[in-house]
């Protein structure tokens, strides 16, 4: 069962996570250990991540 603040850490994680924000910063803002912590629970909220890079990449290479 989870605590009202354990669902609204999840809900904050995950907008976060969704808008892109680094993993590092929202490991810290909820106080995880390391960011390690942080993507075992919320990788799946980052769907974008490796099509940033790569269009990164992309852009820097033209």
């Amino acid at each position: 069962m989870h605590t009202a603040s354990a669902d609204t850490s999840h809900t904050f994680a995950s907008v976060q996570l969704e808008a892109g924000e680094s993993i590092v910063s929202v490991a810290a803002w909820l106080g995880h250990s390391s960011p390690k912590v942080t993507l075992d629970y919320y990788a799946h909220f980052m769907p974008g991540a490796g099509k940033r890079g790569l269009a990164a990449m992309d852009t820097w290479l033209v």
